[in-house]
């Protein structure tokens, strides 16, 4: 809680005259497996040195499915802070993130207050999960906050609300183009970049034990080859992948007791239907993506749309494949 604020029992705070309903914290509990390396370099972003220090406000970079959000919530536990998380989207608005007016039922404008801004008044930690599908707009109302400023002004409120010195945030971003280019001035503000990878063989099993407890070995150890092939062929198949799949292969096993489907065919059928056919021959498909990324073609210049390449007239013909 602010020092100069103080919740009501209800979870009401008051501040320059404005009442606030304060935000629920997020309480699944919640388990981060393998790399520790990256969990101990979070809650070190989150550290304070002295009383002039400040603490950073990191990325967490990786492919959708791979555990950003899971390794927030495990430092926010590790922590011992109160946890909120406030779901970015394309149509994010500043009084979302900030604070919303809703119609009481006596007819008159109550003032909520949003998961971040929650997290700030009370000293708790906030994830913006999938950040760079946000606006610029809406991270401009947050530059304030991620500065040695660390206060949020709200216009629909008219009020301004400086965060608590115990106050944490971290902001998770997918890398995959149906996102949003955050401009420099926020990123500068958003350091430093954690990069999170895919966990090793070892634990990618105990991701998949933890999650399906009564799945069987076998099933397991199929899903986690493929997982393993597919993160050697740089594809973006995730331990949320793995999960799913394996989930719908285990319900499809058990639906019919009376002709129950072998382990192989249900595994198959849920690959096909969780991650597409092209999931079936991995190698194929990372070929077909390298070519999708440009593989070992030569860039076309402008002359390239009007001249063939072997034509005496194209401009950047190279002089000495004349003499040849």
């Amino acid at each position: 809680m602010s020092e100069s604020v103080s919740e009501s029992a209800d979870g009401h705070v008051e501040i320059d005259g404005i009442r606030l309903k304060l935000s629920h914290p997020f309480n699944t509990p919640g388990k981060w497996i393998g790399q520790r390396e990256i969990l101990t370099q979070l809650l070190a972003c989150w550290v304070m040195l002295d009383d002039s220090d400040l603490p950073l406000t990191p990325r967490l970079v990786g492919s959708p499915g791979i555990g950003k959000t899971q390794l927030a919530i495990a430092a926010a536990q590790a922590s011992q802070r109160p946890l909120y998380i406030y779901q970015c989207t394309a149509d994010t608005r500043p009084e979302d993130l900030l604070i919303t007016p809703v119609l009481a039922q006596d007819g008159k404008i109550a003032y909520h207050a949003s998961p971040l801004v929650t997290a700030m008044i009370r000293g708790g930690v906030c994830v913006l999960d999938e950040g760079n599908r946000m606006n610029e707009k809406s991270w401009a109302s947050l530059a304030p906050l991620f500065d040695q400023r660390r206060y949020v002004e709200s216009i629909v409120a008219g009020i301004s609300i400086p965060a608590h010195r115990d106050f944490r945030a971290a902001v998770t971003m997918n890398q995959d183009e149906s996102t949003f280019e955050i401009p420099d001035y926020i990123l500068s503000r958003l350091q430093p970049t954690l990069q999170v990878g895919f966990p090793n063989k070892q634990d990618e099993m105990a991701i998949l034990q933890y999650h399906l407890p009564f799945a069987e070995a076998e099933m397991l150890a199929m899903t986690v080859e493929f997982l393993q092939h597919a993160h050697n062929l740089k594809l973006d198949f995730s331990p949320r992948d793995g999960i799913n799949l394996l989930r719908f292969a285990l319900k499809r096993m058990a639906q019919d007791p009376d002709h129950p489907m072998t382990r192989d065919a249900a595994w198959h059928e849920a690959l096909e239907r969780c991650l597409g056919e092209e999931a079936v021959d991995l190698e194929a498909l990372a070929e077909r993506k390298q070519r999708t990324l440009g593989g070992d073609s030569v860039p076309l210049g402008l002359a390239d749309f009007f001249f063939d390449p072997d034509d005496p007239l194209h401009p950047d013909r190279d002089e000495d494949e004349d003499e040849d």
